[in-house]
């Protein structure tokens, strides 16, 4: 299948939601046409160039990662100038086959879904491994409140969640997609199981390894390592592992050392 390529410097997760300020000519083409076919277009990782066109009209040299996500417009106002701004979730992922570059003065690429892999390990070993990332998932969002005298800005990550509406007598009704604004302050950081419901973490697999691949903030080459794991159980180990590194230095960070002074030579007591 075909679809308009929206080259940035981020990484999109499935499930994430992702505010754009729509400028270029070119791109408020794309939105516009996607927006007249209900279509989605593709968000991927630059790995060198801009995303904006250079002003002289020189042939631009641009690299892509070679995984992406689709992202479906959810909200569109557009300005008097043209502009648009943008609310787009991304839904899932799919792999460029080919980049064509002469059909629209924006990218189009061949892609194929790619969906995760089925999982190589036991139900309970998966959901083994999702409670150990949730539980340190939680002790990275509590390092990240600043202390006395530090300053730290929120983490600002929307995700889609299902929502469950009642019925009149009380019963549940359709479920329906919103939108939720997760903020790494405060969390209830006594109670582990609180914080994960106040934060709305999801307990199954896939869902859960997106939702972290979204918001944990690291560099996108790291992002992009985890959008492109083969299978929610492999990403959750690399989360696993890469939570690991994030709280050794942010625990650093927040709780420098003091020297013991006792032990250096030439020091009274």
């Amino acid at each position: 299948m075909q679809i308009p390529l929206f080259p940035l410097h981020t990484v999109l997760a499935p499930g994430i939601a992702l505010p754009l300020h729509v400028f270029e000519e070119r791109y408020r083409l794309m939105v516009r046409r996607c927006l007249d076919a209900s279509a989605p277009f593709g968000v991927v990782l630059i790995r060198e160039g801009s995303e904006v066109a250079p002003r002289d009209g020189t042939a631009q040299e641009l690299a892509i990662a070679g995984v992406g996500t689709f992202a479906e417009i959810r909200e569109a106002s557009k300005h008097a100038d043209g502009r648009w701004d943008v609310l787009a979730v991304g839904t899932s992922r799919f792999l460029v086959r080919e980049v064509l570059t002469d059909l629209e003065p924006y990218l189009v690429a061949e892609v194929d879904p790619y969906p995760d892999e089925p999982a190589d390990a036991t139900d309970e070993e998966t959901e083994e491994l999702a409670g150990r990332v949730t539980r340190r998932f939680v002790d990275y969002l509590r390092l990240l409140q600043p202390r006395d005298g530090e300053t730290a800005e929120p983490i600002d990550v929307q995700m889609e969640v299902e929502t469950e509406e009642e019925e009149d007598d009380g019963g549940p009704a359709a479920r329906d997609a919103s939108l939720l604004e997760s903020d790494a302050r405060p969390v209830p950081v006594d109670d582990p199981e609180a914080a994960r419901v106040a934060l709305r973490i999801p307990d199954e697999p896939s869902a859960l390894s997106y939702l972290l691949t979204g918001i944990v903030q690291v560099e996108p080459d790291r992002k992009q390592a985890l959008l492109e794991a083969a299978s929610a159980d492999e990403r959750l180990r690399d989360l696993d592992a890469l939570l690991d590194r994030e709280l050794l230095l942010l625990g650093a960070r927040l709780a420098p050392f003091a020297v013991d002074r006792r032990g250096l030579a030439g020091t009274g007591n």
